[in-house]
């Protein structure tokens, strides 16, 4: 009997260990990461708002991914994310501990050549990127300096700006130019800055006027010239307004022809993917999965939304399936538009 009661007690003990025993041999993904450390490359300068973006997603992050590594955030700085990229899918390692925050124009690299004028520097297929998600959906603004000649949008067509870009290829450099030929804007473009922190220097000291920007490069980074009146957004290059500027329109509604509007809806669609985390299409499909869903999970997560309204962040997750149909969406996109977008685009002209 007391055999009997001592085996009755140490059956569960040993079925409590041997599925312990089976649950870690059926995580691959935890027993992986589990003392490693995860690179994260921002392919852009420090303390722009893709910055600060991505080092507020991974604070809270490695929690959710099986294992629970590590993370580090470094910055890759060269034609608007292209060296970062080519190097990301290149001599990067390719087993999931290392992952990327790339611009948004990769997203029209394929149709439109964005980041390499005709392909020939970009050294990776965009199909073939694994996409985790994107933290807010929000399109590129034109901010002024409270001195600039220019309080509405009819003011840049009889004015001239002077605007901040980093590189050719860049928002901050593609979004004025459309302005300039698709609606007469005279809008002059100094490129050659290392970062949004270089050009919001250069307009406090009256190198530039304004640039174009996603908006938390403002409301992260500057938050008081808003509260005191320093800068004004024109106009705004989403699909719709966004919520926080409702008295500032679109570019779409500005655009005097359904052929235009057309073209800004087309190039407006990449920006539903505002801060693209990618890795290489050689990792693990279980690995991608697993820092998915820690992705999604980090989205959820209530010390990083505290952190992200801090921020001035909106979050409104994108994730990564979504960014890969959007993906798919705008390679089927009509020709004839494509076309045209790409002629107004054209960095020869």
């Amino acid at each position: 009997m007391r055999i009997t009661l001592r085996g009755a007690f140490v059956a569960p003990a040993l079925l409590a260990l041997t599925a312990m025993g089976a649950g870690a041999q059926s995580n691959p993904v935890g027993e992986f990461y589990k003392g490693k450390t995860i690179t994260h490359i921002v392919g852009a300068g420090a303390g722009g708002a893709y910055d600060l973006v991505s080092r507020t997603v991974v604070a809270h992050m490695g929690k959710y991914i099986p294992g629970e590594p590590n993370f580090i955030v470094s910055n890759m700085v060269g034609a608007s994310s292209l060296i970062m990229m080519n190097y990301l899918t290149n001599p990067a390692r390719k087993d999931g501990t290392v992952m990327g925050m790339t611009n948004p124009n990769i997203a029209l690299e394929r149709p439109l050549g964005m980041l390499s004028k005709g392909g020939g520097k970009t050294l990776f297929d965009v199909s073939k990127l694994q996409w985790i998600g994107s933290p807010l959906q929000q399109p590129h603004v034109l901010w002024l300096w409270h001195t600039a000649p220019a309080k509405t949008f009819e003011d840049l067509k009889t004015n001239k700006v002077i605007l901040g870009s980093t590189a050719v290829g860049g928002d901050n450099y593609t979004l004025p130019l459309i302005l300039n030929r698709l609606m007469g804007a005279k809008l002059e473009l100094v490129t050659g800055y290392k970062g949004q922190p270089e050009i919001f220097a250069a307009a406090e000291q009256g190198e530039v006027q304004g640039n174009s920007a996603i908006l938390p490069n403002l409301t992260s980074a500057k938050p008081d010239w808003f509260r005191d009146g320093k800068v004004r957004v024109i106009v705004q290059f989403g699909a719709e307004r966004m919520r926080q500027l409702k008295d500032v329109p679109t570019a779409i509604e500005l655009a005097s022809t359904q052929r235009d509007k057309d073209m800004l809806r087309f190039y407006a669609r990449k920006f539903s993917m505002a801060y693209p985390f990618v890795m290489a299409p050689e990792v693990p499909a279980d690995r991608v999965k697993a820092i998915r869903a820690a992705f999604d999970a980090t989205m959820k997560d209530p010390g990083f939304i505290r952190d992200a309204e801090r921020l001035g962040l909106d979050i409104d997750p994108f994730s990564g399936a979504e960014m890969e149909a959007l993906i798919r969406e705008i390679d089927a996109a009509p020709k004839e538009i494509v076309d045209m977008v790409a002629e107004f685009i054209d960095m020869k002209q």
